[in-house]
C-alpha cells in the first residue's frame, strides 16, 4: 500500500507539472501570465509539504495505537500472570502455617517467606500494569481518538479538494482565453472570461489562507505527536525499571532468608540453653578458676586429672547465638565438656561457651606462650 501511495504521488506531481505547462501555452497572449497559474512552483512545494505532514502524522498515529494494542495486551496477560502468582502466594502461605511436617519447620518457614515475598511481587507486578494502563495507554489513546487530530486531517483533506477546484478553474480560464483570442471584440465571451479569472482569483486566496492554516495545524499535531509518544515511552520505560528494581530488592532479600534457613540447618544443631536433658549448659567455671588450674597443672602436665584439655582449632567456626564461641584456624581452646551430640564447652581468648568438638583436635604438649593466649 506504501508503494502505491508513493506511485500515486509522483503521477499527480507528474499531471500537474504537465497542466502547468499547457496553461503556460493557453496564457502567452498575454490574459494569464505565470503569477496566476495554481500550480506554479511555491504553491506545489506548499502542497508537497502538507503531503508530508500528513503521512508523518498518518505513521504517527498508527505507531502510538500500535503501542496501545501492545499495552493492552500486555495488561491482559499480566493481570492472568497476577491472578496465578497470589494464588501459589495463598497456597505457600496456608502450607507454612499448617506445619504439618514432624520432624521440623524449616520448610514450613520457607514457604511463609515464600508465600509473603510473592506476594509482595505480584503487588508490584499490578502497580507496574496500572501505571502503564494510565500514563502509557490511555494518553496514547486519547491522541489518536482525539479532535486536534482529525481536525488538522480534514483541514488537510479540505485544502487539497479546494485545489483541485482551483486546477479545474483554471483550466477553465485558459479556455475562456482561447475564446477571447478567437472571437475579438466579443463582450459576452470577455464577460465569462472576467468571471472565471475572479473566481480563480477566490478560489486561489482562499486556497492559500486554507493552505497555511492545514499546514500549522500538521504541524501542530505532528510535534505534539513527537513528544507525547517519546514521554510515553520513557513512563513506560521507567515503570518496567521500578518493578524490576523492586522485585530483585525482594528477591535478593528472600534468597537471603531461605539461604540462612539452610545453614542452619545444614550445620550441626545448636545447643539449647533450655533443654537440659540433651545439652547440659551448667555456667563455665569462673575465669580465675580456670587460669588458676592450668596455671597449676601444666607444670605438672596433668590436665587430663582434671578432665580438662587443651584443643587446636582446625577449622573456623562463626557463632550462631551468644553462647557460642568464634573460633579461627590455630586458636587454642581450653575444652572443659565434651557432650554425646558433639558439642563441647570451654573458654578462648577469655572467653566461655560452646563450639562443635569437631572443630578442634587434643594437643598435648603445647607451647607455655600458646596456654597464655587461651585466657
Amino acid at each position: 500500500m506504501e508503494t502505491i501511495r508513493k506511485q500515486a504521488t509522483r503521477l499527480r506531481e507528474q499531471v500537474a507539472r504537465q497542466q502547468q505547462a499547457v496553461l503556460k501555452q493557453f496564457g502567452a497572449g498575454g490574459y494569464g501570465g505565470s503569477d496566476n497559474l495554481v500550480t506554479d512552483e511555491a504553491e506545489l512545494q506548499h502542497h508537497q509539504k502538507l503531503e508530508k505532514l500528513y503521512i508523518s502524522t498518518r505513521a504517527g498515529k498508527h505507531y502510538q495505537r500500535d503501542i496501545v494494542r501492545g499495552v493492552e495486551g500486555y495488561i491482559v496477560t499480566g493481570s492472568k500472570q497476577v491472578e496465578i502468582g497470589t494464588k501459589l502466594s495463598e497456597d505457600s502461605r496456608k502450607y507454612g502455617s499448617e506445619n504439618t511436617c514432624t520432624s521440623g519447620s524449616t520448610l514450613s518457614k520457607a514457604a511463609l517467606s515464600y508465600g509473603r515475598a510473592r506476594a509482595q511481587m505480584e503487588k508490584e507486578r499490578g502497580n507496574m500494569l496500572k501505571a502503564l494502563g494510565t500514563q502509557v495507554a490511555e494518553p496514547l489513546r486519547a491522541m489518536v481518538m482525539g479532535a486536534p487530530l482529525e481536525d488538522a486531517r480534514h483541514l488537510a483533506q479540505r485544502y487539497d479538494r479546494m485545489r483541485q477546484e482551483a486546477e479545474a478553474q483554471a483550466i477553465e480560464v485558459s479556455k475562456r482565453q482561447a475564446k477571447v483570442r478567437e472571437t475579438p471584440g466579443n463582450a459576452e465571451n470577455a464577460m465569462k472570461l472576467e468571471a472565471a479569472e475572479a473566481k480563480l482569483q477566490d478560489l486561489k486566496s482562499n486556497m492559500a489562507i486554507l493552505g497555511k492554516e492545514a499546514a500549522a495545524a500538521m504541524a501542530a499535531v505532528e510535534a505534539q505527536q513527537q513528544r507525547l509518544t517519546l514521554q510515553r515511552l520513557i513512563a513506560m520505560v521507567e515503570a518496567e525499571r521500578t518493578y524490576h528494581q523492586r522485585v530483585l530488592q525482594i528477591l535478593d532479600q528472600l534468597e537471603g532468608e531461605m539461604l540462612s534457613e539452610r545453614q542452619r540447618i545444614e550445620a550441626p544443631p545448636s545447643p539449647s540453653i533450655g533443654n537440659t536433658n540433651t545439652m547440659p549448659m551448667s555456667p563455665p567455671p569462673p575465669y580465675e578458676e580456670v587460669n588458676g588450674v592450668y596455671a597449676s597443672q601444666a607444670h605438672n602436665g596433668s590436665t587430663d586429672s582434671m578432665g580438662y584439655f587443651l584443643g587446636e582449632v582446625m577449622h573456623s567456626y562463626l557463632a550462631e547465638s551468644e553462647v557460642e564461641l568464634n573460633l579461627s584456624i590455630g586458636d587454642y581452646v581450653v575444652v572443659r565438656k565434651v557432650t554425646n551430640n558433639g558439642w563441647a564447652e570451654g573458654e578462648c581468648k577469655g572467653k566461655a561457651g560452646w563450639f562443635p568438638f569437631g572443630y578442634v583436635e587434643r594437643r598435648d604438649r603445647v607451647l607455655a606462650s600458646k596456654v597464655a593466649e587461651v585466657f
